[in-house]
């Protein structure tokens, strides 16, 4: 695929297909899209807040999943995550050129969530919702941390989500993705003042894994 510096002008594509014996999973990324989103994970509220992630990231997202749902979302949850972060890290490539950090708080209603990203190479969550109901529809909220854990470990981002205000679960948890997307499209797009460079003073950002 070539590097970020390679690529300039060109979209920033990532496509993973993951198959495990409890999912199959695939997951087509675009950064530089404009907010197109085709998802079916077989788990609607996931699928709802996808939608939030691509449509105020304005990342152009195809992701279909079938999974052992039958026995509850944590596999098709997770699984999901994980394709997701390797198709991010796969779009950004060297990560050369882009602003690299991001931060946004974003309200839904009663409820506040900040989120601040660094796409660092270095996977770390730090966590602090504090969602009242255990489900939302049919979703266990203890996988909204799963799902974040997934991307930020598969795609080298140190990631930090704190919950200023909110009592209902659905604001707090959509006001969650709303802010790490609006974080995500600022920290990914691209810097004209680096010419292309890498955004750190080492003159590398570690990867994922390495």
């Amino acid at each position: 695929m070539g590097s970020a510096e390679d690529r300039i002008g060109e979209d920033r594509i990532g496509e993973v297909h993951r198959v495990t014996g409890e999912t199959d999973v695939r997951v087509r990324l675009n950064l530089d899209g404009s907010g197109r989103c085709q998802v079916a994970t077989g788990v609607p509220f996931l699928d709802h807040m996808l939608h939030q992630l691509s449509s105020h990231g304005l990342v152009d997202l195809e992701i279909s999943a079938a999974g052992d749902t039958h026995i509850d979302d944590h596999h098709s949850n997770e699984d999901v995550g994980i394709a997701v972060g390797q198709a991010l890290a796969q779009a950004l490539g060297d990560r050369r050129g882009i602003h690299r950090f991001g931060h946004f708080v974003a309200p839904l209603d009663e409820a506040l969530v900040q989120v601040a990203l660094d796409c660092s190479g270095r996977p770390h969550l730090s966590y602090s919702l504090v969602i009242p109901a255990q489900t939302i529809g049919s979703y266990d909220t203890e996988l909204v941390k799963e799902f974040f854990g997934a991307v930020v470990n598969n795609a080298g981002l140190t990631l930090h989500i704190r919950q200023l205000a909110g009592v209902n679960s659905h604001h707090i948890v959509e006001a969650c993705f709303k802010a790490f997307a609006r974080a995500l499209r600022l920290a990914v797009e691209r810097d004209p003042r680096r010419a292309g460079a890498v955004p750190s003073s080492k003159g590398v950002l570690e990867r994922a894994g390495s």
